[in-house]
């Protein structure tokens, strides 16, 4: 099955009362839909969203409409791409439903429970690139050595991108678990305990980790929620960074988000309803 580069377009039949519609052409990196309060950008990327949620496996194939919702994909030819959902806002969880299902106690808030989940793909994560190192190193091929040498480093980036970022309250993160966990003036804490901010950025970062440098679609509503605008104006960066495939598409109001270089990708509102 062909994957697509990027989505090329997001249309919305209908989205609001009075039949307005959205077209929403998008480029391969950082798209960015700004506006005053009100005026729909987050109805735009929540309904979006909301529709991506209801297509199973993290997948969404070409020509699928859902509730009103058409996905264009790049190139013509694709018929798949994967994308991620991040939801920003620590609330508490009300699924009670849910809740008797976690066996972790810890899991109280959104933020948790996206982290909890992250944890899987992470363990994940680490088999398949253990895997292919071990792959390389056998394959008797002296390019393939030095290929296998570079297979861990977007980890190790990772890993030094939550340092720097959790340097001011001297938390590290623990380079040798399996799981994810943080050094804090000797004692060990698990990612329940950070701060909202903290579990925010951690679940953004890891989440761009995991797609494991592939070409993914990457939405956010309103990232900068709970951030200090130090991390606001480094997050769109950090991102491609650590993933140059993950093509981002968000909402904002925030001009730290965009004030180191992002200026270009920003779109009105306005520009997109008609």
């Amino acid at each position: 099955m062909k994957q697509a580069e990027y989505i090329e377009s997001i249309e919305i039949k209908a989205l609001w009362k009075g039949g307005k519609h959205i077209h929403w052409e998008l480029t391969p990196s950082v798209n960015i839909l700004s506006g005053i309060n009100g005026v729909g950008k987050s109805t735009i990327i929540n309904h979006s969203a909301h529709t991506l949620h209801q297509i199973e496996g993290g997948e969404i194939r070409a020509g699928e409409v859902v509730e009103g919702v058409t996905i264009k994909l790049f190139p013509a030819d694709a018929e798949v791409i994967k994308y991620d959902v991040i939801r920003s806002f620590d609330r508490p969880l009300l699924n009670s439903n849910l809740l008797e299902k976690l066996a972790d106690s810890r899991v109280k808030t959104e933020l948790d429970w996206q982290i909890y989940k992250l944890q899987k793909r992470y363990l994940d994560y680490q088999v398949n690139i253990g895997n292919r190192i071990i792959e390389l190193l056998t394959s008797g091929k002296p390019e393939d050595q030095v290929e296998a040498a570079l297979v861990s480093t977007p980890k190790t980036k990772f890993q030094n991108i939550m340092d720097e970022l959790f340097k001011d309250t001297e938390k590290t993160i623990d380079r040798r678990s399996n799981e994810i966990q943080f050094f804090q003036h000797g004692e060990t804490l698990t990612p329940y305990q950070l701060s909202s901010g903290e579990k925010q950025m951690l679940v953004i970062m890891l989440t761009v980790l995991v797609q494991n440098g592939e070409h993914y679609a990457l939405l956010m509503d309103e990232p900068e929620i709970s951030l200090h605008i130090e991390w606001q104006k480094v997050l769109i960066s950090l991102i491609r960074e650590l993933n140059p495939n993950a093509q981002i598409i968000l909402s904002t109001h925030s001009p730290a988000l965009i004030m180191n270089g992002w200026m270009d990708t920003v779109t009105a509102v306005e520009d997109v309803t008609v």
